[in-house]
């Protein structure tokens, strides 16, 4: 009777451990270790070339500093407006896209002008999009002192279409919204396509860019985004085949010389593009401009032809400005 009763202790207590053994099996599986679970669902680090740069992600930002209105507003237009703790450069716009406007005219500006290395410093941001503008040389900021204070910067600095777009594909797989970057691009290039085509077989109008007036004209040359942006709107830059710097100065005979159709005159800041328009009738020479005479002017805001969203809005807008009858 205690042989029989011991044996079916013993075996009341196998069952016991195997059943204990079997919970703690599946907990395991079902909860992994933290560490186990979250190297498993990150996806990072994440490294990529920033125009030449290797720019490494370790964490998903969630301070963010957009330095020109232009990434400010690609961001926006992305749903990350929320990340964004401080802009610059707002000297440089005419202000937002009114789709964007509630939500941007809430962010705060860090710096009006450019941004200041103590203020980037102070700011307590962890990532930076920031305009090529702002970085390197002179006043700008220095990428690699930046990382030292935890702060990683991926520079825009696109000169092409594809470039920007590129640049937004990065922009989604940092914050984890690829499907929304990718949405956003599929509508650029839907709205590009449909200029394009609607302009096919259309005599090209020779356009002179008017960023400034002074002892010559500040233009964009052939290598200037601007420039591009023109070009695939239908137009043909009449120094496009400047290609040394972006950004040049031209004399008046010059400009004279080439006799264009169209003048693209760029606001921002002071002098206004109205402003300018009473330079330029004011002056001995470029008054006898045809396009002056005709006040065939298309005014256009600075930002839209820096690099970010608005490559589709910008192609249509130069686009009614330089075939008027099709739009």
């Amino acid at each position: 009777m205690k042989k029989a009763l011991s044996l079916l202790l013993a075996l009341a207590l196998a069952l016991s451990l195997a059943s204990c053994a079997t919970a703690d099996e599946t907990a395991t599986a079902t909860n992994p270790p933290a560490s186990a679970a979250e190297g498993a669902n990150s996806a990072y680090p994440m490294t990529f070339d920033n125009y030449g740069r290797e720019v490494t992600v370790t964490a998903e930002p969630q301070r963010v500093l957009a330095l020109g209105p232009n990434t400010a507003e690609l961001l926006v237009a992305l749903g990350l407006g929320g990340r964004i703790i401080g802009t610059s450069l707002r000297n440089h716009s005419r202000g937002p896209l009114p789709e964007f406007a509630a939500e941007y005219d809430t962010i705060p500006e860090l710096n009006h002008a450019s941004a200041t290395r103590e203020a980037v410093i102070s700011s307590g941001a962890d990532f930076i999009y920031g305009l090529d503008w702002e970085f390197g040389g002179g006043e700008g900021l220095d990428v690699d002192e930046l990382a030292g204070y935890g702060i990683t910067a991926y520079i825009n600095s696109a000169a092409t279409i594809e470039q920007q777009y590129q640049e937004i594909r990065d922009i989604g797989k940092i914050f984890g919204i690829e499907d929304t970057a990718a949405a956003f691009i599929a509508d650029q290039q839907a709205r590009i396509a449909a200029v394009r085509e609607k302009i096919a077989g259309q005599t090209v109008p020779n356009v002179l860019i008017c960023d400034s007036i002074d002892a010559g004209i500040f233009t964009a040359s052939g290598v200037n985004l601007a420039s591009l942006l023109l070009e695939t709107a239908g137009g043909r830059n009449i120094f496009g085949d400047l290609n040394e710097k972006a950004w040049v100065t031209v004399s008046y005979e010059e400009v004279l010389a080439r006799e264009p159709e169209v003048i693209v005159i760029f606001d921002y800041d002071s002098p206004t593009a109205k402003e300018k328009i009473a330079e330029l009738k004011a002056s001995e020479i470029l008054s006898q401009l045809d396009a002056v005479k005709n006040e065939r002017f298309v005014i256009i805001t600075l930002e839209s032809v820096l690099p970010g969203n608005r490559m589709a809005y910008v192609i249509e807008l130069l686009s009614k400005g330089f075939y008027p009858g099709l739009f």
